[in-house]
């Protein structure tokens, strides 16, 4: 690493007659410079422009260490938290390769990892490699008196599962469900009306709210369990057939029950989808370590242990900063590693709930089933995707499984079949409603709403119950990102009101192709005078990435335009109204 000095810095004064910084090591380019200057009658040594201060990790060690909190600042945006900077490579040197070089696997799931193992051979010597992790979870008989025992439905976490103890993930039926976007919008983005009537009583007397959000407890795709299944060797015989799991130590696989031992009944199947994540989080160290322990094929072995040594951190920490690599495409990539599924249980990441915000105000969504009222809540979810190593794209998670259950829906009623016999539902639970956007929320005083993407959602709610009370006429204001209104502007036309007065939908691929933070700063004087007014709020809600960054630096430049502010005081500015509560943006 080097750092450029200007020339102010390195100039020295005429009385001077030595550099004031050090020649770049090494110092042959300066030294012949030096020789001609003499030749030439001068005494002066050409500075170089740049210092050089890193060539290892060490030293990259000693200058973090050296420049304090301030520079390591500077530095942590651009790293991957894997600890690149304490590897120790593999030294070739300047002979032939020393040893059998070892031979990665042939196959599409290990090319698609794009290792770099060039340099590795079956005798290099790996360092620090990470302890086998503990086992804490096995598997035994059931005993007698459960083998009769009836476990709950296959598609609803078993009731261990639960993320807001002590009460159960609820099994909501799914009212109905269909697609907001049109065909060709880059995101696919999706409606659900969720019955809600009959959700049990819970302490602490809360209800839905206008901006809160429900958690959701997602299935792990079907197709993916059972690949990992068939990887492992795990016969078909015994992946539904009830088992008693027993775990030493941990939460899991409850969520957040308490840590601590236990003893369960349930099925292998059971664990698999509803408990470990298997595709959300970048592998651990710890993985390839077990699968490394597994491996049967020696090169394979060497590979997943060099990716567990310090010597292997940068091929680690390249896998970290990428796509997440799914456990399925670890299996495929080293197919001689067959790890008992206990083991593996063990390392894996525990399978979190996914929150979506509330897309209408919980007190006015209702439907008629049966000649009685239900209760629905609704919510707008878009669909994550990322490369998949088969080819294509995978969904995430969350969005996929609910993706799924929406097709589900649509394709009934396609075929002009009645969505409610299908008897779908969604395992959900509303928590605490105590995210910021219904924290804050105030039904009076002047609001503005900015959001892009699917982070419009819970304004909707917003603009209901602001059209509720005569006292919020005219208070309440959208700015509403897209990239083609034709194809991805969610609730057109289902605002509860005119919308041309309060909304303004601003489309980044077509037309005057504008971003939502670049009409903030149109609106300079409605930002101004919103933040400005008794009770007003500025809401922000969208993707943290890109938009959300975006927002906030077009709302710093409003206040420097209009407050007369520097940068920092603009800065401050929005800080303090954070603070305070007018100011409340939710990012992800």
């Amino acid at each position: 690493m080097s750092f450029n000095v200007s020339s102010a810095e390195t100039d020295s004064s005429p009385s001077s007659g030595t550099p004031s910084t050090v020649p770049t090591e090494p110092q042959s380019d300066a030294e012949d410079v030096a020789q001609k200057s003499e030749e030439n009658g001068t005494s002066h040594r050409r500075r170089a422009s740049t210092v050089l201060i890193s060539q290892n990790s060490a030293d990259m060690q000693r200058v973090l260490q050296n420049v304090g909190a301030p520079g390591t600042q500077k530095i942590q945006p651009l790293c991957c938290g894997g600890g690149c900077c304490r590897s120790q490579p593999l030294i070739r040197g300047d002979g032939p390769v020393s040893g059998v070089v070892v031979t990665p696997p042939q196959n599409k799931a290990y090319d698609a990892l794009e290792l770099n193992v060039d340099l590795l051979t079956m005798d290099s010597e790996l360092t620090d490699v990470v302890d086998l992790p503990a086992k804490t979870v096995s598997f035994a008989a059931v005993p007698a008196s459960a083998v009769e025992m009836q476990l709950g439905p296959k598609d609803h976490p078993p009731p261990f599962v639960q993320p807001h103890p002590p009460y159960n993930v609820y099994r909501a039926p799914l009212h109905h469900a269909r697609e907001l976007t049109k065909s060709g919008a880059e995101k696919r983005t999706y409606h659900f009306d969720i019955d809600v009537t009959d959700y049990p009583a819970e302490s602490g007397n809360v209800d839905f709210v206008v901006g809160g959000a429900i958690g959701v407890c997602p299935m792990n795709k079907e197709e993916e369990v059972d690949d990992i299944f068939n990887c492992l060797g795990v016969p078909k015989s015994i992946r539904d057939k009830k088992i008693t799991v027993r775990t030493s130590t941990g939460r899991w696989p409850t969520i957040w029950g308490d840590e601590q031992a236990r003893e369960l009944i349930t099925t292998r199947r059971e664990l698999l989808n509803w408990c470990s994540d298997i595709q959300s989080y970048s592998p651990s160290k710890e993985l390839f370590r077990l699968l490394g322990e597994y491996a049967s094929e020696p090169n394979e072995k060497k590979i997943l242990l060099f990716l567990a040594s310090a010597q292997g951190q940068g091929a680690f920490c390249d896998l970290r900063t990428a796509s997440h690599v799914s456990v399925s495409q670890l299996l495929h990539a080293f197919p001689s590693s067959q790890p008992p599924l206990d083991h593996l249980l063990s390392v894996l990441n525990t399978l979190m709930p996914r929150f979506y915000s509330l897309s209408q105000d919980p007190l006015l969504s209702s439907a008629q089933k049966g000649g009685q009222s239900r209760r629905l809540v609704e919510v707008a979810v878009s669909v994550a995707e990322s490369k998949d190593w088969k080819g294509g794209l995978r969904t995430g998670v969350g969005s996929g499984y609910l993706e799924r259950l929406a097709r589900q829906v649509m394709e009934a009623e396609r075929q002009g079949i009645d969505p409610s016999t299908l008897n779908l539902h969604v395992p959900m639970f509303r928590g605490l409603m105590a995210n910021p956007l219904a924290k804050r929320f105030h039904s009076d005083g002047p609001m503005l709403l900015i959001g892009a993407g699917v982070g419009i959602a819970p304004f909707r709610g917003f603009v209901q119950r602001r059209l509720q009370s005569a006292n919020c006429a005219n208070k309440v204001w959208v700015l509403q990102g897209v990239r083609d209104s034709l194809l991805d502007e969610l609730y057109r036309g289902e605002w509860g009101v005119d919308e041309e007065k309060v909304r303004t939908v601003v489309q980044s691929r077509r037309g005057e192709s504008r971003y939502v933070q670049e009409e903030v700063r149109h609106q300079a004087d409605l930002v101004w005078y919103v933040i400005n007014a008794l009770d007003g709020r500025v809401f922000v809600c969208g993707s943290g990435k890109g938009m959300g960054e975006g927002v906030e630096a077009a709302l710093v430049d409003v206040a420097m335009a209009k407050g007369n502010l520097n940068e920092d005081e603009a800065k401050l500015f929005w800080d303090n109204k954070k603070e305070a509560g007018q100011y409340i943006a939710e990012t992800w």
